[in-house]
């Protein structure tokens, strides 16, 4: 055995060099896997379809104008009847057909004065429609001018507003839907890349879309539409092994 004091000290040197050199290997390994476990794609799915709306909304609003306020109410008090009489021949019951409050315009009363005012008061009266059947509300629309006819005046007429409301019957499909086809982009996307799709990381659901199925003429909201057009967006992240 060699009697050259430097040899043990020059072993223990080389040791240590070959554990460095060796965990520095398995840190190297260590942050390529992790790079490979962090290969994800994102993909966004969309899901569409038609529905009809399941509820109508109609306000009626009419006036009339005078300056005995007593015959004024009376004028309003018979549009009432004839209002619901109309609403009665086109098939609406009691229940569907809502009283709104009456409105009171005292001209003299402005604090402006009353200089070129017509009439001193002015009474407006709303009655609400309410039904699930749009195809009544709609023909009864139409039909308006039969009232016109018999003196009521309405008055800001927009016409009825059509709601869906059966959104959460159809939610689980559509999400189910929008999903699929999320999977289908990152599968495709996973095959062009040449990875194969692992699990879901993280997944959104982008909020519902309720909208008109058709374009509406300028002015009109999109509750003017009967017909909707409902469309959801997922946003899924999946792993690529």
């Amino acid at each position: 055995m060699s009697d050259n004091p430097m040899l043990p000290a020059i072993l223990a040197a080389g040791l240590v060099g070959l554990g460095v050199a060796a965990a520095g290997g398995l840190i190297a390994y260590g942050l390529v896997d992790a790079r490979t476990g962090d290969r994800v794609v994102t993909v966004r799915g969309l899901a569409e379809r038609d529905a009809k709306s399941d509820l109508a909304v109609l306000p009626l609003r009419f006036t009339q104008s005078g300056d005995d306020l007593a015959a004024v109410q009376a004028a309003i008090d018979a549009d009432v009847v004839k209002v619901r009489g109309f609403l009665s021949a086109q098939g609406f019951k009691p229940a569907e057909v809502d009283l709104g409050r009456l409105e009171v315009v005292d001209n003299f009363a402005r604090e402006y004065g009353a200089q070129n005012v017509r009439a001193r008061f002015i009474l407006a009266q709303t009655l609400m429609v309410r039904s699930t059947d749009v195809d009544r509300v709609q023909t009864a629309t139409r039909s308006l001018s039969d009232l016109v006819r018999q003196g009521v005046v309405l008055q800001d007429f927009r016409g009825a507003s059509y709601i869906f409301t059966k959104l959460n019957d159809v939610r689980p499909a559509m999400i189910k839907e929008a999903t699929a086809s999320a999977r289908s982009g990152a599968a495709q996307f996973a095959e062009d890349s040449g990875s194969r799709l692992g699990g879901i990381r993280s997944a959104t659901q982008g909020s519902f879309e309720i909208q008109p199925r058709d374009p509406l003429s300028d002015g009109q909201g999109p509750d003017a539409s009967v017909n909707k057009r409902l469309r959801v967006v997922t946003t899924v992240t999946y792993a690529l092994k």
